[in-house]
């Protein structure tokens, strides 16, 4: 039986193309939308699923990630 979990995915633009990362993994793709740049990154995680063993997946796996905003004072 299948399970499903949510991870994080941050999106940038970089250039001409969207960056996405799994910060919980550590996992990283790209597309040339923000839409393809997601599915890019969760075909990249599934594909980490079903190739990396236990042991990998426990030593990347991140299980608290906190995405916040900073204010910070410049000059």
């Amino acid at each position: 039986m299948n399970r499903t979990y949510q991870f994080t995915a941050v999106i940038e633009r970089g250039g001409d193309a969207y960056v996405s990362l799994c910060p919980e993994l550590d996992i990283a793709s790209q597309g040339d939308s923000v839409e393809e740049a997601k599915q890019n990154l969760k075909e990249a995680v599934e594909l980490f699923f079903e190739h990396a063993s236990a042991e990998e997946v426990g030593n990347r796996l991140h299980s608290e990630v906190f995405i916040t905003r900073l204010e910070v004072a410049v000059g």
